[in-house]
């Protein structure tokens, strides 16, 4: 059995309107689903921006403060956790399609790897192209980690989210999250993404307990930008990562930069990564961010 003509097709049924065609699906929120009492911390950003370079040395910081970590990745890229693992792991789709779709059959070992320093990973996957909505499999990943109760023996959880993306499907990681971090690079497209999302978290506040948590700023010498941003709509910084060459290469070497060959500037990223992941894990308080319409953004980032 397909996994569009399977599983895809029997979600879907019931669906209001014409749909996207067979074998689709669209995201309907899992309300009934419990994540326990882990801190959890959704990373959004603009696509290219970095984020799971970001999300996997923040789970190597909090797994270096002696904590429990699970990084899910929500991509169909299934990389996520690459730098962790040294591997693209196979993903919850993956493993649900190798019994068929009969969850009940999964094992924890085969879609939750183990990675650097005892970060345990995930990585979601998601729906064939043209077929359906990630936020279905973002809801079967949680509901999966809850069923093997994995969620009770993990004090931090970070969903690395595709891209800039922030309709329902891959907006629903914050239904689940405490706080939402958004990364950024000192540049009109990131900070125009960043006002993107914080609309999007803005709307889901309205019904679950997610807010924003503040900014990371990445890949900039400077934050001059992100700064008059920050101010005119309530954000903030939480951390500065430079724009480093010996980052680059982390990835290219399949490592976090905690494994890497100790450089003066690699250990000030370091002490950076330890010292925000004290402080989420210490509690930011939430931001009453308001976003701006597309047309202000242009205007006030001075363009034409």
């Amino acid at each position: 059995m397909s996994y569009a003509l399977g599983t895809l097709e029997r979600t879907a049924r019931g669906v209001d309107g014409p749909g996207d065609g067979e074998g689709s699906v669209q995201f309907h929120p899992q309300a009934d689903v419990d994540v326990g009492g882990a801190k959890i911390f959704s990373v959004y950003g603009k696509g290219g921006i970095g984020k799971s370079t970001t999300s996997s040395n923040l789970s190597v910081a909090f797994s270096k403060l002696g904590k429990r970590v699970l990084q899910i990745g929500c991509d169909p890229k299934h990389d996520s956790t690459f730098t962790l693992t040294k591997r693209l792991a196979p993903t919850v789709i993956d493993a649900l399609e190798e019994v068929d779709f009969h969850a009940e059959e999964l094992r924890t070992e085969d879609f939750v790897f183990e990675g650097y320093n005892g970060v345990m990973c995930v990585e979601a996957g998601g729906p064939p192209a043209g077929t359906g909505c990630g936020g279905y499999v973002v809801g079967q990943t949680v509901k999966l980690l809850k069923e093997h109760h994995l969620l009770e023996d993990t004090d931090v959880v970070i969903f690395d989210v595709l891209g800039d993306v922030v309709c329902g499907g891959f907006a629903s990681p914050l239904q689940h999250a405490e706080r939402a971090l958004i990364v950024t690079a000192n540049d009109f497209d990131s900070i125009f993404a960043m006002n993107r999302i914080v609309a999007a978290i803005k709307a889901k506040a309205k019904n679950y307990e997610v807010r924003v948590g503040g900014v990371i700023a990445n890949r900039s010498r400077e934050t001059d930008e992100i700064d008059r941003f920050n101010a005119a709509t309530g954000l903030q910084t939480l951390a500065h990562f430079q724009d480093l060459d010996e980052i680059r290469r982390s990835r290219l070497k399949k490592s976090t930069i905690f494994e890497m060959d100790s450089t003066p500037a690699l250990e000030a990223v370091k002490a950076e990564y330890l010292r925000l992941a004290q402080s989420l894990w210490d509690g930011v308080d939430p931001l009453d961010a308001e976003p701006m319409k597309d047309r202000e953004i242009f205007d006030f980032l001075g363009f034409d």
